[in-house]
C-alpha cells in the first residue's frame, strides 16, 4: 500500500513520487490550499494539497483534503519537493509531499482525547491503542524494543543459550503471591504461574547447558505501584562453574555495552561496590541513589548521656540507631516544610523527626535553631556539628529507633530531600551491592525468611556453622543498582543437597514439605550439580530508566492499573458457572464487610 514511511521522507527523494500511509496528525484548510501532517510510526511529514496537482482521476484532491479530520486513516500519493519554510523541529522538515491523490481509508470518530493533550492515566489506559499512537509513547516503546534487541545480540554473540522454561508450574514457597491455574484434568489440583524461572534454570545447569538466558514473563500477585506489575518481564541468566565475580563482571559488561548502544551513555567502569552493611550505614538503603551526595552520620556515641530520652534510649539500646543527615542549605526550609518531611518519614516507621537549623555555626548554641537543642549540652552540640560537618545555612535531621526502622525512614527522607531540593546530579550512577544477610527474622511469623530466596548460597560451606550463626550469616547474593533502582538481583546458588536441606529447615520448611515441593531439585543436586549462579534483570525497570519515566507502565504495551485491572479489556472479569464447573472450581460467597 505504501512505498515509503512518513518519517523517512528526505531530500534524497526530491522529485520522486511516493505513496505514504498514516494518520492525520494535523489538518489545516486555508481555502484553496490544505496542509496535512501525516504521521506513522517513523514520524511526521507535511502533505500539501494545492490546485492543479491532482492526477490519477482524483481531480478533487483539495476537496478531499479539506474534509480530513484528526486521526483519519489516509493513503497519500504525491511528489516530494523542498519546503519553502523549513521546520527544524522534525527530521522531515526540509521537504514536503505535494499530493496528487488522497484516499481516506478509514474515517475516525471524535476521539476521547487529543494526542497533544495530557489526559489522566485511567483514560490513557482505557484507550491504550490511542495512547500508544502518540509520538511520546511510540518513542518509549521503541526504546524498550531496542533494549531487548541489544540484550539478545550481546548474549547470542557470547554463547548464551536461549531456552524457554514452563509457564505452568508448581507453587513457590511464597505461595500467597502465586497466581493459581486450575488443572482441568486433575480435579482439585492447580498449576502456578512462575514468579521466576529460578528452579528450572538451576536444573539446566545440572543438565550441562552452562550458559542460559531467557527473556522471561513472570507473575506475582502483589500490590502494584509505579515500579511493580502483576506480570513483568526479566532477563533471566544462569552460569555454571562460576563465582560471584564471574557473574558480576560479565553482566556489568553486558549492561555497560547495552547502555552505550541504546542510549549512547558511558557508564562508570568498573561499577562501584558497597556491601549491604555499608550501604545501610551510609545511605539507609540497599539500593542507594549515588547521585545524591548526602550521607548519614551515626551519633549514638555522642548522645548516650544526653537528656533527650528519644536519643539516649535508642543510643543505649542493643539494636538501636541514632543517625544524623546534614542537608546543605536546608536552613531555608520553613517549619511547615520540615513538618511535611516528618509526615513523609512517618510513612516509613518514624515516630517523630528531630531537626536542627544551623543559622550561624560560629556562634555555637546561639547560632542553633532547634526544639531539641535545650536537651543537649554544649559539648554534644559541638560534637554533632563537627561529626556531620554542618555549616551555617545547613539543616540537620535526626532519626532514632531500631537499626532497621531508623535506616528505613531516614533513607526514604534522604531520597525525597534530594529530589525536592535539586540535590540529584544529572548523571548515571550504577553500583553493586553485595554480601547481603542470608536471613531476616520475621517477628510476626516467628521464623527466618530468606532475604533473596531460599536457593541462595551462604558465604560459609559448613552446615553446622550456618545453623549456629544463622542470625548473622551472610549470603553470596548481589544486586545491581542504577540511580536508586534495583535493576538486577542474583546470587551464587546452593549446589549441595545437604546445605539446601539445612536452609529449608532454617526457613521453617520441614523435610516432608521440602520433598513435596522441591524433591526434584534436591535429587538433582545429588547427581553432580556444578557450582552455579546467576542474575535476573528487570526489563521494565531498565526500559523506564532509559525512557526517562518513573512509571514502568509507560514502557509496557498493555499494563494493569494500581488496582490490578486492565481498563481496556475489563480484566479481571467474572467467569460463567459452566466454565468454572469444567475446571472443578466453585466461588465462595463474599463475606459481609470483606473487600
Amino acid at each position: 500500500m505504501r512505498t515509503h514511511f512518513c518519517g523517512l521522507v528526505n531530500e534524497a527523494l526530491i522529485g520522486q513520487t511516493v505513496t505514504l500511509c498514516g494518520w492525520a496528525d494535523v489538518a489545516r484548510d486555508l481555502g484553496g490550499l490544505c496542509f496535512i501532517d501525516l504521521r506513522d510510526h517513523e514520524g511526521i511529514v507535511q502533505i500539501v494539497a494545492e490546485p492543479d496537482a491532482a492526477v490519477d482521476g482524483n481531480a478533487d484532491v483539495i476537496a478531499t483534503a479539506a474534509k480530513v479530520g484528526y486521526e483519519d486513516c489516509l493513503r497519500v500519493t504525491g511528489v516530494v519537493r523542498r519546503r519553502q519554510s523549513v521546520n527544524p523541529k522534525i527530521p522531515t522538515g526540509q521537504v514536503e509531499v505535494v499530493a496528487t491523490r488522497i484516499e481516506v481509508l478509514n474515517k475516525a470518530e471524535p476521539l476521547p482525547f487529543h494526542a497533544h493533550e495530557n489526559p489522566g492515566e485511567d483514560i490513557r489506559l482505557k484507550y491504550r491503542y490511542l495512547d500508544l499512537r502518540t509520538p511520546k509513547m511510540q518513542q518509549m516503546m521503541r526504546t524498550r524494543i531496542k533494549l531487548v534487541q541489544a540484550l539478545r545480540r550481546w548474549l547470542d554473540a557470547r554463547g548464551f543459550q536461549d531456552i524457554e522454561t514452563p509457564i505452568l508450574t508448581k507453587a513457590t514457597p511464597e505461595g500467597a503471591r502465586d497466581f493459581l491455574v486450575p488443572a482441568r484434568m486433575h480435579p482439585g489440583e492447580f498449576y502456578a504461574l512462575p514468579q521466576s524461572p529460578q528452579l528450572f534454570k538451576q536444573i539446566l545447569m545440572v543438565a550441562g547447558f552452562d550458559r542460559y538466558y531467557q527473556i522471561a514473563r513472570c507473575f506475582r500477585d502483589e500490590a502494584l505501584r509505579a515500579d511493580r506489575q502483576l506480570e513483568f518481564t526479566q532477563l533471566d541468566m544462569e552460569f555454571a562453574w562460576v563465582s560471584e565475580r564471574d557473574v558480576q563482571d560479565t553482566t556489568e559488561t553486558l549492561i555497560r555495552d547495552v547502555f552505550r548502544e541504546v542510549m549512547g551513555v558511558e557508564l562508570e567502569n568498573p561499577f562501584p561496590r558497597l556491601t549491604y552493611a555499608e550501604a545501610m550505614r551510609r545511605y539507609g538503603s540497599d539500593k542507594p541513589d549515588l547521585r545524591i551526595a548526602m550521607e548519614f552520620t551515626d551519633i549514638a556515641e555522642l548522645v548516650k548521656g544526653c537528656e533527650f530520652k528519644v536519643f539516649s534510649d535508642w543510643a543505649n539500646h542493643a539494636d538501636g540507631r541514632v543517625v544524623a543527615l546534614r542537608v546543605p542549605g536546608g536552613a531555608t526550609l520553613s517549619r511547615k516544610q520540615i513538618d511535611d518531611y516528618g509526615l513523609h518519614a512517618a510513612k516509613f516507621g518514624a515516630k517523630g523527626l528531630a531537626w536542627m537549623k544551623v543559622d550561624d555555626a560560629g556562634k555555637g548554641r546561639d547560632g542553633i535553631n532547634s526544639p531539641i537543642a535545650k536537651f543537649l549540652d554544649d559539648a554534644a552540640l559541638a560534637s554533632i556539628l563537627t561529626a556531620t560537618g554542618a555549616q551555617s545555612g545547613d539543616l540537620v535531621f535526626f532519626g532514632a529507633s531500631t537499626w532497621k526502622v531508623a535506616s528505613d525512614f531516614m533513607g526514604a527522607l534522604r531520597v525525597k530531600l534530594g529530589k525536592d531540593l535539586g540535590l540529584v546530579t544529572d548523571s548515571w550512577a550504577p553500583l553493586w551491592v553485595t554480601d547481603f544477610p542470608m536471613f531476616e527474622w520475621d517477628e510476626e511469623a516467628n521464623r527466618f525468611v530468606a532475604l533473596h530466596h531460599p536457593f541462595t548460597a551462604p558465604a560459609v560451606d559448613d552446615v553446622a556453622d550456618l545453623r549456629a550463626n544463622a542470625m548473622t550469616a551472610v549470603s553470596r547474593g548481589y544486586d545491581m543498582v542504577l540511580n536508586g533502582n534495583e535493576i538486577g538481583g542474583g546470587s551464587i546458588r546452593i549446589h549441595n543437597s545437604a546445605m539446601q536441606s539445612a536452609v529449608f529447615e532454617l526457613l521453617g520448611i520441614g523435610a516432608e514439605e521440602a520433598e513435596a515441593k522441591f524433591g526434584f531439585l534436591l535429587d538433582a543436586l545429588k547427581f553432580g550439580a556444578p557450582p552455579h549462579g546467576g542474575i535476573a534483570f528487570g526489563i521494565d525497570r531498565i526500559a523506564a530508566l532509559m525512557a526517562g519515566t518513573e512509571s514502568i507502565r509507560d514502557v509496557i504495551a498493555f499494563p494493569k492499573t494500581t488496582t490490578a485491572q486492565c481498563l481496556m479489556t475489563g480484566a479481571p472479569s467474572p467467569v460463567p458457572d459452566v466454565q468454572l464447573a469444567d475446571v472443578h472450581v466453585s466461588i465462595r460467597p463474599k463475606e459481609k464487610g470483606s473487600e
